[in-house]
């Protein structure tokens, strides 16, 4: 068969996903990647992607684990390659689904990486003591403020990346958020995030405006809308964020952050439904990953407050010892030796 039939498919495919499902040109990549993985397989076997059968998927499975790709990402492109059928079923261009009664890989419940709540503090406070130069401290004011939204909201870098100043309600305390799929929420934000913001809005975005402004004169293009700038008045790109992480810790990502917001709200006794709402997951079983965490926090609240929990029969068992001396206390001292 024509290897070349996959290409006008594909192409069509990444149409729906960009206007029909209203997906961003990044998922749409990352889609399009896996398919064209499985295209390139489907070719090595003379086959192409309308006619793939249930063996042909499954020989993908085993070829991606022959080669050492983990289950996560194994699971993640059968994903893919579902969501690619049920399109084709839908569109009437064939009958017949591969991926049915395709057992998913079963992905390692690996923990998500986070770090320690006084890691986090001292990295919020090195990015807090902003340099005295009028431009240096424009960049740590940026800086700070984008450490401290990533951590107090639990975004995403590209959805840090993509705020408008307008986005940003500083009295109500909160801002809104474009995520996955341009699907949008309002996250809440602590004082501490919010402080960083309005410093940053207020002394250091106009001065980046200003210094791309003084560099390009009349032809200057600066972004009005956006609210991070670069020194040359453009917006921050994805890989520039996860570099200024990087130098703020060594150990963590954006998405580390990301991880560290969750983790500390469950540990300090936030619900698994608060936390899914405040990082967007569809769906609360990508949320569950924080479930040793709430088990942990509910053991805990189970010792101390439960009738038989281990701190309240410890003291009844303490208060009858007591009660038992009080009551050897008030008998005759014939009736105590006898």
């Amino acid at each position: 068969m024509d290897p070349t039939a996959n290409l006008p498919l594909l192409k069509d495919y990444q149409a729906y996903l960009r206007v029909e499902k209203g997906l961003r040109p990044l998922t749409c990549e990352a889609y399009l990647g896996d398919m064209r993985t499985f295209a390139e397989f489907l070719e090595s076997r003379n086959g192409v992607l309308l006619t793939a059968t249930q063996q042909d998927v499954a020989a993908l499975l085993e070829h991606l684990r022959n080669h050492g790709i983990d289950s996560r990402s194994s699971a993640r492109k059968l994903s893919c390659l579902r969501g690619f059928y049920k399109w084709l079923l839908l569109d009437r261009r064939i009958h017949h689904d591969p991926t049915l009664n395709i057992e998913s890989p079963k992905a390692w419940k690996v923990l998500p990486k986070a770090l320690a709540e006084p890691e986090v503090t001292e990295m919020m406070e090195r990015a807090a003591m902003a340099a005295t130069h009028p431009q240096a401290r424009a960049t740590a004011l940026r800086d700070h403020a984008i450490l401290e939204l990533l951590y107090a909201g639990g975004l995403r870098v590209s959805e840090v990346t993509a705020l408008s100043t307008s986005d940003l309600a500083l009295d109500a305390g909160r801002v809104q958020v474009r995520g996955k799929g341009d699907k949008e929420r309002i996250v809440p934000l602590g004082r501490a995030a919010l402080e960083a913001l309005e410093t940053y809005l207020n002394e250091g975005r106009p001065h980046l405006a200003r210094i791309s402004s003084a560099r390009k004169g009349n032809s200057a293009r600066v972004d009005s809308a956006r609210m991070f700038l670069s020194l040359r008045g453009m917006p921050l790109t994805r890989q520039w964020v996860w570099h200024l992480v990087k130098l703020a810790n060594g150990k963590a990502s954006p998405h580390t952050l990301r991880h560290s917001c969750a983790t500390h709200m469950v540990e300090h006794g936030a619900d698994l439904r608060s936390v899914q709402l405040l990082l967007g997951h569809a769906d609360i079983s990508t949320t569950q990953v924080y479930t040793h965490l709430a088990l942990g926090r509910l053991k805990t609240v189970l010792r101390e407050h439960h009738p038989r929990g281990t701190r309240l029969l410890k003291e009844r068992a303490a208060n009858e010892h007591n009660d038992s001396e009080a009551a050897d206390d008030q008998l005759p001292d014939a009736a105590v030796t006898s």
